[in-house]
C-alpha cells in the first residue's frame, strides 16, 4: 500500500543533546567531483555541514583541491582529504556521500542498455565505476548515499545492503534497466505499476530508493512513501546534489528510510518556500540555503 508521507515523521529525527561534545552528532565523507563538475560535491557539502559536525570531502580529481582550498574561505565546516586518504575517512564516517559531479560518458546520448552503457564510458566514466565498485566493495557494511555519476556508472548487484540510491528516473532506468516512462503518475494506474516496479527492485538489492520527481517516491524492501510538494524550480541543476547532501547528513544519526523520507520532504519544503518569495527564480545555492531554516521551523 502507498502511503503519503506525514511531516509528523520528523519529530523521529535524531536531535543533538544539549551537552554535546565535538563528534558527538555525526561525520560524513563526500567523494565526487571532475573537472567538468566540480560544483556538484560543494553543493552537497554546503548542506552536511549544516546538519553533522564535520565533513569530510574528497575527489580523485586534483583540480577539485585547488576549489576546495578556495571554498574554505567562505565556508571552514568541512576537511579537504588527500586522495589517497580517503579509506581514512570513510571508515571513521558514520555515512558517506559517493557520486556527486562524478564524469559520465562520452555522450548525452540516453543509453538504452548496459551493453550500449559500457560502449559509451569515456575514460573518465571509466575511472568514476572503477572507483564506485572498489569503494562500495571494500566497505559493505558503511551506510551509503548513491549518487549522479556512481548511479550512471555503476552495477546494481554492487548496491550494499542498507544503501540510499537516488536516481531520477533516467538513472533508474540506467541502472535497473526497467522503464519508468515518467514520474508525474498523471495516467491512470501509472502509480501503483511504478510503486510496485520501484519496490520490487529495494526488495531484491535490500536497498532504500528515492525516485526523484514532481512527486518522489521512496521505497525500501517493505513500504513505499510518496512526498509531494516542490515546484519547477527545482528542475535546476544541482538541486539533485542538495538533496543528496541533506540526506546523507540525515542518514549519519538516522536509519536509512526515516534519512531519505525526511530529506526528500525537507528539500521540497524549501524549494516551496523560495517560490512564495521569488516563483521559480532561485538556483541549487538558494535552495542549499534555505534548508537550515526549513530545518529549524521542524
Amino acid at each position: 500500500m502507498i502511503k503519503v508521507f506525514n511531516q509528523s515523521e520528523l519529530n523521529k529525527l535524531y536531535k543533538p543533546a544539549s551537552n554535546s561534545t565535538g563528534e558527538d552528532n555525526g561525520q560524513v565523507t563526500i567523494i565526487g567531483g571532475s573537472e567538468l563538475f566540480h560544483g556538484a560535491p560543494i553543493l552537497a557539502l554546503k548542506v552536511a555541514s549544516r546538519i553533522v559536525d564535520m565533513v569530510f570531502f574528497s575527489s580523485p580529481e586534483k583540480s577539485i583541491g585547488h576549489i576546495a582550498e578556495t571554498m574554505k574561505s567562505k565556508l571552514m565546516s568541512f576537511i579537504w582529504v588527500p586522495w589517497e586518504e580517503i579509506e581514512n575517512y570513510i571508515e571513521k564516517s558514520d555515512a558517506v556521500l559517493i557520486g556527486p559531479g562524478f564524469k559520465r560518458y562520452k555522450s548525452e546520448l540516453r543509453i538504452k542498455n548496459h551493453e550500449l552503457r559500457s560502449n559509451a564510458l569515456g575514460e573518465d566514466g571509466e575511472l568514476s565505476r572503477k572507483i564506485t565498485e572498489r569503494l562500495l566493495k571494500q566497505f559493505p557494511k558503511k551506510k551509503w548515499v548513491i549518487d549522479a555519476g556512481s548511479l550512471q556508472t555503476m552495477e546494481a548487484d554492487w548496491i550494499p545492503k542498507g544503501s540510499i540510491l537516488t536516481p531520477n528516473r533516467k538513472e533508474f532506468e540506467m541502472l535497473f534497466g526497467s522503464e519508468i516512462r515518467n514520474t508525474r503518475y498523471e495516467i491512470r494506474g501509472e502509480q501503483d505499476r511504478i510503486a510496485s516496479l520501484v519496490l520490487r527492485i529495494a526488495k531484491k538489492h535490500k536497498c532504500v530508493i528515492v525516485l526523484k520527481g514532481s512527486v518522489t517516491m521512496v521505497a525500501l524492501p517493505e513500504d513505499v512513501v510518496i512526498v509531494k510538494g516542490g515546484n519547477a524550480g527545482m528542475t535546476k541543476g544541482g538541486t539533485g546534489d542538495v538533496l543528496a547532501g541533506l540526506t546523507v547528513g540525515l542518514l549519519a544519526k538516522n536509519e536509512p528510510f526515516l534519512a531519505a523520507t525526511s530529506a526528500s520532504y525537507i528539500a521540497k519544503a524549501a524549494g516551496d518556500e523560495l517560490y512564495k518569495k521569488v516563483g521559480v527564480n532561485y538556483n541549487a545555492d538558494d535552495l542549499a540555503n534555505q534548508i537550515p531554516e526549513i530545518l529549524g521551523n521542524f
